[in-house]
C-alpha cells in the first residue's frame, strides 16, 4: 500500500488474564511496518485490561516504556457493565480509539509478519468498511490439532466464498479490520447484546453487504494462536463460537443448512446404496465428487499454508457429518454466557 493511501489505525485487543500471551505476542503487534514518510508509526495499540487478576498490568507497564504507541484501558473489578462479556471491553476500546480505521485481534494471536497490519487495512483504503482475514492455529502433534486446523480452513473457505459471492455472514474477531463508524452502528442494533461474545459475526451479519466487505488471504496477513489441547475444551470453545449461528440472515442459514444436510446425505447414501444394484453408479458419483471437493480443499490448504492436512481430507470429510449432528443444538438455540 502506498504511504499516501495510509490512514492512522487503532488496534484493539481485549485481554482478561492474558499476561503470558501479551508478553509473547505484543512485541510482534507493536513492530508492524506501517509508518509514515519519516518512519513514525501510524497506528496505536489499545489493550483493554478487563479486570485481570494476573500480571497483565505489570506486563503492559513494561511494554509502554519501550513502545509509545501502546495504551492501556483498565476495567476495574465490579465495574457496572452495559454489555455482556467481551462486548463491554470492546465498547470501552471503541470509545477511546483515536482513529477511524480499526483492527481487532486477540491477546493469544501472533501476526504472521510485520506487514500484517498493512495487509489487513488495504481493503479499507480501497473503500471497504469490513475486511475479514484468516485466523489460523499453530501446528502441533495429534489428531485434535489437525481437526481444529482443518475445521478452521473449512470455515474460512465457506465464509470467504460467500462474501465474494455477495453474501457475507461471518468473520473471525481474532483477525478483522473495519471502520469505527460501522462498528458503532452494529453496536446499536437490537441483537448486539444478545450474547457475551460473537461481535465478529454480529458485525458482519448486521452491517456487511456485497459492496462493503473484503477478504484478505495472503500469508503475510494471517494470525496464529494456540489450539485447544483436549476435546472437552475445544467443544466448549465451539459451542461459544457457534452460538451466533441463529442470528445469521435467513437466506444464509438455509444455504448453510442445505450444505450440511446434503453433505450428510451423500455419505449416508454411499453406505446404503453400496449394498444395492446401484453400487457402481454411487462409487463413480462419489469418485467425481471427491476429486472436485478435495481438490478445492487442496487449493485452499496450499493458500493457507496448511499442506500437511491434505492427506487427512478423507477422514475429516466423513467426520464432518458427525460434527454437524453433535453441534447442531448450539447453532440452533443454546447460548454461552461467558467469553473466557
Amino acid at each position: 500500500m502506498p504511504i499516501s493511501e495510509r490512514h492512522f489505525v487503532s488496534i484493539i485487543i481485549c485481554a482478561k488474564n492474558e499476561a503470558l500471551n501479551l508478553k509473547k505476542n505484543l512485541p510482534i503487534v507493536l513492530s508492524q511496518q506501517y509508518n509514515d514518510e519519516i518512519g513514525v508509526a501510524m497506528y496505536e495499540v489499545l489493550v483493554v485490561n478487563d479486570a485481570s487478576t494476573d500480571d497483565t498490568k505489570e506486563v503492559l507497564q513494561e511494554f509502554k516504556k519501550q513502545y509509545h504507541n501502546l495504551r492501556e484501558i483498565v476495567i476495574e473489578p465490579g465495574e457496572e457493565r452495559t454489555y455482556q462479556g467481551k462486548k463491554f471491553a470492546l465498547s470501552r476500546g471503541i470509545a477511546r480509539v483515536r482513529n477511524e480505521w480499526l483492527v481487532l485481534t486477540d491477546a493469544d494471536c501472533m501476526p504472521s509478519s510485520d506487514s500484517w497490519l498493512e495487509n489487513m487495512v488495504t481493503p479499507l483504503a480501497h473503500g471497504k468498511e469490513i475486511a475479514a482475514g484468516y485466523g489460523g492455529y499453530n501446528k502441533t502433534v495429534g489428531l485434535l490439532n489437525a481437526f481444529i486446523r482443518w475445521e478452521t480452513l473449512h470455515t474460512f473457505l465457506q465464509y470467504s466464498t460467500y462474501a465474494m459471492a455477495g453474501k457475507p455472514y461471518m468473520a473471525v474477531g481474532r483477525n478483522l479490520a473495519c471502520t469505527k463508524g460501522i462498528l458503532l452502528k452494529a453496536q446499536r442494533t437490537n441483537i448486539w447484546n444478545k450474547l457475551p461474545s460473537g461481535d465478529d459475526d454480529l458485525l458482519v451479519g448486521t452491517m456487511a453487504n456485497a459492496y462493503n466487505t473484503g477478504i484478505v488471504c495472503n500469508k503475510q496477513s494471517f494470525t496464529y494462536s494456540g489450539a485447544k489441547e483436549n476435546w472437552g475444551d475445544w467443544l466448549k470453545q465451539k459451542q461459544r463460537h457457534l452460538s451466533t449461528g441463529k442470528y445469521y440472515k435467513s437466506g444464509v442459514k438455509i444455504l448453510l443448512g442445505l450444505y450440511a444436510i446434503s453433505h450428510a446425505l451423500i455419505w449416508i447414501g454411499l453406505f446404503v446404496l453400496m449394498f444395492t444394484g446401484f453400487w457402481k453408479a454411487i462409487l463413480l458419483f462419489m469418485l467425481v465428487r471427491c476429486i472436485v471437493y478435495w481438490g478445492l480443499w487442496t487449493v485452499t490448504a496450499k493458500r493457507l499454508k496448511e499442506e500437511s492436512l491434505i492427506y487427512l481430507f478423507p477422514l475429516f470429510d466423513l467426520s464432518w457429518v458427525f460434527y454437524n449432528f453433535a453441534l447442531a443444538p448450539y447453532i440452533l438455540w443454546k447460548n454461552k454466557k461467558q467469553w473466557t
